[in-house]
């Protein structure tokens, strides 16, 4: 086994990797077997699952709560859907654009709070200005839609033109498909690094890492530039899947909320945890809609008290998220 493959396998279970497998040739055959409208849902639990294994770096593996990681999805699609519609620059090229514009705003709100020491809930509410401040700032930008919104043309292109992104459902779930899978190897890698457990030293205990000799500010950047950088392309998949931009719906605090709560909900500092949660998050909402629009009620809001309360049964009765107690349940814990 080479070493990139011994360190992706860790010590797990002898069974995990069979299973691993297996999920993922069932997600590659997902769509010769469903029809478009599952195939959508199957795309939104792809998109949550890559997000939140971004975010999962922030509070999961370095303990650091950002509650503006929307600031990096709309700057993302922002960056990639601009070079697009003004300059005609493929999206392939412009997530370049876009990764530079995140991992600049996350220098600045690491470099300020990690500097001069803001943690905990303060931290949280810069992250939370900082989203805010850029909503506002791009609400009031003609030259990239302001609150009217940006629009990418669709029809100047083929059905199925891989490079501009413009092609059918089943080739955007393949885009994100690999997407994930990527985002699952890199945290695997970063998780049995050396990285990774200094992370974990100083989201336990903070004080501690430091007397170890571990430089606090550094990790903490690095989990924040990472982190930012890899939420980038999601918002580049954003832009060109739903072809339409406002800077209320992408930088909102709403968005934030529905990128952490899988983490949260399927188990944090977890590989599998983002991905469960995604799943279960995303098919229950969907339930959810069909019975309320097969009953002929219109509630506002019902995701949000849905969300919530899947939060509160969660904390509830299981403080560790689903994938913790499933994976003791199973077998499939990684020996201590």
């Amino acid at each position: 086994m080479t070493d990139w493959a011994g360190r992706m396998a860790g010590d797990a279970p002898p069974r995990a990797l069979p299973l691993l497998a297996a999920l993922l040739a069932a997600l590659l055959v997902l769509p010769a077997i469903v029809d478009s409208y599952v195939l959508s849902i199957a795309i939104l639990v792809l998109y949550f699952a890559y997000v939140g294994q971004a975010w999962n770096i922030m509070m999961g593996f370095a303990g650091q709560l950002s509650l503006g990681h929307s600031l990096y999805v709309g700057l993302g699609a922002y960056a990639s859907a601009v070079l697009f519609v003004h300059h005609g620059v493929a999206p392939w090229i412009g997530a370049f654009a876009a990764i530079g514009a995140a991992i600049a705003a996350a220098a600045i709100i690491g470099a300020l709070a990690f500097r001069f020491g803001i943690a905990g809930v303060y931290f949280a509410l810069l992250t939370i200005a900082f989203a805010e401040f850029t909503r506002i700032g791009f609400d009031h930008f003609p030259w990239i839609g302001g609150s009217g919104g940006l629009f990418l043309p669709v029809a100047r292109h083929g059905e199925s033109e891989f490079w501009m992104l413009r092609g059918p459902p089943v080739m955007f779930y393949y885009v994100i498909l690999s997407m994930a899978a990527m985002a699952f190897a890199m945290c695997r890698l970063l998780m049995v690094g050396r990285i990774g457990y200094y992370w974990r030293a100083l989201r336990e205990d903070e004080d501690a890492a430091r007397a170890l000799g571990i430089d606090i500010f550094r990790y903490k950047m690095l989990a924040i530039l990472i982190s930012s950088a890899m939420t980038a392309p999601a918002g580049v998949f954003f832009a060109f899947y739903y072809n339409t931009l406002f800077p209320e719906q992408i930088f909102s605090m709403l968005r934030s909320i529905e990128l952490i709560l899988g983490p949260i909900i399927g188990g944090l500092g977890t590989l599998f945890g983002p991905i469960l949660g995604a799943f279960v998050l995303t098919v229950l909402a969907e339930v959810l809609n069909e019975v309320l629009a097969a009953l002929g009620w219109e509630i506002p809001g019902a995701r949000q008290v849905f969300y919530g309360l899947c939060l509160l049964v969660v904390v509830m009765y299981l403080p560790e998220g689903i994938w913790p107690a499933l994976a003791r349940r199973l077998g499939l814990e990684r020996r201590r």
